[in-house]
């Protein structure tokens, strides 16, 4: 059996990272392998569109239920959803109070040690947003996700973001095998997104994996909690993301440690591309009526 692929999609909140992660490793089923999802986001959502359910029962609200995440069996939070993959969701602490890093961490332990990876292909962990809280950093940290993912667009704070989640992966790469898969660019339509998403890898020292356009076949299938594989398989977007399962399945041991940049080199990479204006530091911190410029009614 082909080693177990330990991979995770990182990326900006509200950028279509579960959207996309679940899409693919639909894909990915289709394609024979054998998946576990497990969902690192509070929210609980990394798994509804496999399971058509609106948020799947957490370890950490069953383990509270229980009184620990001792008395749980497996069967109590993992379900089986669409292709027979393996559904799991970490859970986290109310808004405002305690650490989610505390959650994912024990949720993977108590995974491993009951058997849950057990005959799978890939582990995919599904992580909320940046990776400047440490809690979100854990599936890095804990040297349990090896091949990252970052799901990004052409708009400067996904870029930023993107850029970010580099240096958290720069900072575990050399103690522990985490390594940058690549960029997934999930249009936007902004202004020359391909040829940033592009630039901003170069510069990362990755590559663009897939640039997957933008379809509102993906907000219908979403509507019905499905991924377009299931909703609509004849869809040209559903062949996008076969496509994009496909890049990844054939991404074996081609990570990179990336080269994060500063923000004046993400603003340059702007520039260059005339999506920034450079800005004149004299007129800085000066009124619209100091630079002789017409207020809008």
């Amino acid at each position: 059996m082909a080693a177990l692929r330990q991979i995770a999609f990182y990326g900006k909140g509200g950028i279509g990272k579960s959207t996309t992660s679940q899409n693919t490793l639909a894909a990915l089923a289709e394609m024979g392998q054998k998946i576990l999802i497990v969902g690192c986001d509070p929210k609980a959502d990394s798994t509804r569109l496999i399971l058509h359910a609106k948020a799947q029962d957490t370890i950490l609200s069953l383990a509270a239920e229980a009184g620990s995440v001792e008395d749980l069996e497996l069967e109590d939070v993992m379900k089986v959803g669409y292709n027979d993959i393996r559904c799991v969701e970490s859970g986290g602490p109310e808004p405002g109070v305690g650490c989610a890093g505390r959650g994912v961490i024990t949720s993977i332990n108590f995974l491993e040690e009951n058997g849950a990876y057990d005959g799978v292909d890939y582990v995919s962990y599904d992580v909320l947003g940046d990776v400047v809280c440490g809690g979100f950093a854990m599936p890095i940290r804990e040297n349990k996700a090896q091949e990252i993912y970052i799901v990004m667009s052409g708009e400067m704070m996904a870029m930023y973001a993107a850029n970010n989640i580099s240096k958290g992966i720069l900072k575990y790469a050399n103690s522990g095998g985490v390594r940058l898969g690549g960029l997934v660019c999930n249009e936007r339509q902004t202004d020359k997104e391909y040829e940033l998403a592009e630039s901003l890898a170069h510069k990362l020292g990755t590559k663009l994996i897939y640039f997957v356009p933008r379809d509102n076949i993906v907000q219908h299938a979403e509507l019905r909690r499905m991924t377009c594989i299931e909703f609509a398989p004849e869809s040209a977007q559903a062949g996008h993301y076969r496509n994009l399962a496909t890049k990844v399945h054939e991404n074996v041991g081609n990570g990179t440690i990336p080269t994060p940049i500063t923000m004046d080199e993400l603003e340059d990479l702007l520039m260059e591309h005339g999506i920034m204006k450079a800005v004149d530091e004299s007129e800085v911190g000066k009124s619209a009526s100091e630079l002789g410029l017409a207020a809008s009614a």
